[in-house]
């Protein structure tokens, strides 16, 4: 599906591949991914293949529609806790509030505490998001992890300190804020870029569903009324985008390791704790 626009995606070939690896189905939330079961560049002392580890860290958009079904789906996932990267204002604006689960604790850890949400704020983030210019992304992408530490480091001390129980982070669409987390600790775990490339993109899957509704949500602002042909841009996660972001992390921040002691008070202690409990042997593959 790689060369299709989301008007072309088959709602056949959509759901099988929502059944499919890495797609985790928790009713009410979109586009939950699993991080689990990727092979990495690292190996056991005797040789033996690793891998991340399953069930453990999940990735998905806002989880305010979650049903009860849903909910019993998370517990049976042993996701405990879930991070919710979104800012206030954006929670009110789109009236998508944090939702209390049984069993789970649901924690707010915004990248961006305030936003501007006024017209020409969000004229200007749209026409970003909804263009085909990479180093537009990377200016945006810049500003999140340059404002990111403090909620990144909540997720990766969750990893740290509580390696029993699984965790589920999210934004609004599971894609930018989310990806870039993901992106983080892919690489810390020494996922291959191509792996961490392809996730990237299968969010363009994942929203698939929520076409209709996102698109009715974009029609009311005024930058989508004057350009209506940018809207089904905004559903779009290209892999050259999260190519440029990967060679971004490692020529202004250093790399993964470098971004995430200097930004997320990490230490080389914490990160080969975070790495051995993210990884798990694996068959040969």
């Amino acid at each position: 599906m790689s060369n299709l626009t989301l008007e072309q995606y088959n709602p056949k070939v959509v759901a099988k591949a929502l059944s499919s690896f890495p797609f985790v189905t928790i009713d009410g939330v979109s586009n939950v991914r699993t991080l689990g079961s990727y092979p990495v560049g690292y190996r056991e002392p005797n040789g033996g293949c690793l891998a991340t580890r399953p069930n453990f860290m999940f990735r998905g958009a806002e989880v305010s529609g979650i049903t009860e079904r849903g909910v019993q789906q998370l517990q049976n996932l042993n996701i405990k806790k879930v991070f919710d990267l979104r800012s206030e204002v954006e929670m009110h604006r789109n009236g998508a509030y944090m939702p209390a689960i049984k069993n789970v604790e649901v924690v707010w850890t915004p990248v961006f505490k305030s936003e501007d949400f006024s017209d020409t704020a969000m004229a200007s983030k749209f026409e970003m998001y909804s263009s085909d210019n990479i180093e537009a992304f990377m200016q945006q992408y810049t500003e999140i992890l340059d404002n990111a530490g403090p909620a990144y480091a909540a997720i990766l001390a969750h990893i740290r300190d509580r390696p029993q129980e699984g965790c589920l982070f999210h934004c609004t669409a599971g894609k930018d804020r989310t990806g870039l987390i993901a992106a983080i600790l892919f690489k810390l775990a020494g996922v291959h870029d191509e792996y961490i490339v392809e996730d990237y993109h299968l969010t363009e899957i994942g929203r698939a569903p929520d076409r209709d509704k996102v698109m009715q949500r974009l029609s009311r602002h005024q930058f989508f009324i004057k350009n209506p042909q940018r809207a089904s841009n905004m559903l779009r996660a290209r892999r050259e985008v999260m190519a440029a972001f990967l060679n971004l992390l490692q020529q202004k921040y250093g790399g993964a390791e470098a971004y995430v002691k200097r930004y997320c008070q990490m230490t080389d202690e914490d990160i080969r704790v975070i790495r051995q409990n993210m990884l798990i042997s694996s068959p040969r593959l």
